[in-house]
């Protein structure tokens, strides 16, 4: 089932292995994130998974429910992290719902694509009181 490769790719974020992200990413890999922001290549996607990681320590995805039709994986379920913010030093914990589709082709990910309200997480990064 393509949905187990869907499932390890989450597994290997939620573990923030760089690596294991990278090995599952095809080579024309493409990311595209909840604000409509496409990023294409299995290095630069590294690069922005690494950052990402720096930004929210404990970054993970949380799934309750899959549908996979041939290619295709659908994931629902949460996100969260925990952001600190450098200046003042606070941390505030964030939750949203999300959603996730993957196209998968030769059991790795050709295709990351985020579904999320990210007004949230946007606002405490900006240091805004939520």
């Amino acid at each position: 089932m393509k949905s187990n490769t869907a499932l390890e790719f989450v597994e290997s974020i939620n573990q923030h292995d760089l690596e294991k992200i990278n090995a599952l990413l095809t080579d024309d890999h493409l990311f595209i994130d909840s604000q409509g922001g496409h990023y294409q290549g299995k290095e630069v996607m590294t690069e922005a998974w690494n950052g990402y990681f720096v930004l929210f320590p404990d970054y993970r995805i949380d799934i309750e429910e899959i549908v996979e039709k041939d290619s295709l994986i659908s994931l629902f379920g949460f996100a969260s992290a925990t952001y600190t913010n450098k200046v003042t030093n606070s941390s505030q914990f964030w939750r949203i719902p999300a959603a996730w589709k993957a196209i998968v082709v030769n059991n790795m990910i050709k295709l990351w694509q985020v579904y999320a309200d990210n007004s949230i997480v946007i606002s405490i990064v900006k240091g805004e009181t939520i």
